[in-house]
């Protein structure tokens, strides 16, 4: 039947058109809208008169003749659309999947937010991540570096093959960055007495900001890149080459974002180095794309001034830990290397009116046109995330993330190290 008899199946077609005609108005035209009324005028019996119809046609035809003007809200049947789904994704989330993956090593982790994947040798892992992937949730897998050449990753190795380097280094307490000679970098990287003063007399807390990134990674470290590829968690979805990796086969024609690989290193006392935690090695942002994030090394700095170990597991034990993390920090094998805070995607807004309200609190100037996220100029400290549950309800996703662990996040995810 044509459309105008068949309102009730076309609603949701219908609708989307609206809002998609809305959004392609065209200059001053009496209509506003970019559709023009599609009719075919034959029949196959000869006839005058309108076609076998195409529904599409006739929706399209509708919305121009109604002139449904562009600002009208949607009305998608969101309900019916999801009733007739299958319910896996969130029953499988409720049971554990326990029955569908028996074949998979696998907890969930941060009040179950957090699929953690502990065998990373399992060719069946990506169907359960697909699962957890669908509902935009992060993914943590263990044990990267055992197929690695780790003797490519150590800090020394690094720094004997491109020490002359020249790179961006930043001082993440007070954010200055300065193009420096790599060496210096890696000298002091665990080694505190050779680590780089500032005006007072402190000891720098250094960062090496993205070198080497994209094609300069594979150019220069023609050996790293090829071990960091083969070891990929899922390369389904994160090898270049993925039939899962939607980004590595767009045409030609579109703007990619960086794709890396980037080398990211950092001295690794923050955490532990403020009363109250306030510094990161990473503020709090967002990244445009999916990311894989590997810890390929940890160093355990020496000298004067420096946690020992033990001091730094302590440190960590005041973290709010899921009980599975705080098992792992208690295990001698696991070596604890980088504390990450990430938040859902769907909290950006709260985050960013709470942000913007403390920097008001604190006598900081709020411009209209600073984005606190977008600006990567907050490191959330433990007293700030635990107002931001109590006054928005925004509860921070704590995670550990130890040698050879890989933290695959959605793109939207927030997140700070």
């Amino acid at each position: 039947p044509p459309a105008s008899q068949n309102n009730e199946q076309g609603s949701t077609l219908r609708d989307l058109l609206t809002t998609t005609a809305g959004k392609l108005r065209l200059g001053s035209t009496d209509a506003g809208i970019a559709f023009a009324p599609v009719y075919s005028t034959g029949t196959a019996s000869g006839k005058s008169g309108r076609t076998m119809p195409n529904i599409l046609d006739d929706i399209i035809a509708s919305v121009v003749e109604n002139k449904i003007p562009p600002n009208r809200a949607p009305k998608i049947n969101v309900k019916s659309e999801i009733k007739d789904e299958p319910k896996d994704d969130k029953k499988c989330i409720q049971d554990d999947c326990s029955k569908r993956y028996s074949d998979i090593q696998y907890s969930w982790i941060c009040d179950k937010h957090v699929l953690w994947l502990r065998d990373h040798k399992n060719s069946n892992n990506w169907k359960l991540f697909k699962e957890c992937w669908k509902q935009g949730r992060p993914v943590l897998v263990s044990g990267m570096h055992k197929k690695m050449n780790f003797s490519l990753w150590k800090a020394e190795s690094i720094s004997l093959d491109f020490g002359n380097q020249q790179a961006d280094i930043l001082n993440c307490k007070d954010s200055i960055i300065s193009n420096t000679n790599v060496k210096e970098f890696w000298d002091g990287f665990e080694d505190v007495s050779k680590r780089q003063k500032v005006k007072n007399g402190e000891t720098a807390l250094l960062k090496l900001k993205d070198w080497p990134s994209g094609e300069d990674f594979k150019a220069m470290m023609p050996a790293r890149y090829e071990d960091l590829l083969k070891s990929l968690p899922l390369p389904e979805y994160c090898s270049p080459e993925g039939k899962l990796n939607l980004a590595s086969h767009l045409p030609g024609f579109f703007v990619r974002p960086d794709l890396g690989p980037r080398l990211c290193c950092a001295y690794g006392e923050c955490v532990a180095a403020t009363k109250d935690h306030d510094i990161g090695t990473t503020n709090l942002h967002i990244e445009v794309s999916d990311v894989v994030n590997i810890l390929v090394y940890v160093g355990i700095a020496k000298g004067n001034g420096v946690l020992s170990k033990s001091g730094v597991l302590k440190k960590l034990e005041e973290e709010d830990l899921d009980d599975l993390l705080r098992k792992r920090l208690k295990d001698s094998s696991e070596l604890p290397g980088a504390l990450w805070h990430i938040y859902a995607g769907k909290d950006a807004d709260k985050i960013r009116e709470f942000l913007q309200k403390i920097a008001k609190e604190q006598g900081l100037e709020v411009l209209p046109e600073h984005d606190p996220i977008r600006d990567q100029s907050w490191y959330v400290n433990k007293k700030l995330r635990q107002r931001l549950f109590e006054e928005y309800g925004v509860k921070t996703c704590t995670v550990i993330q130890f040698l050879g662990d890989a933290i695959i996040l959605p793109a939207g995810a927030l997140h700070q190290v």
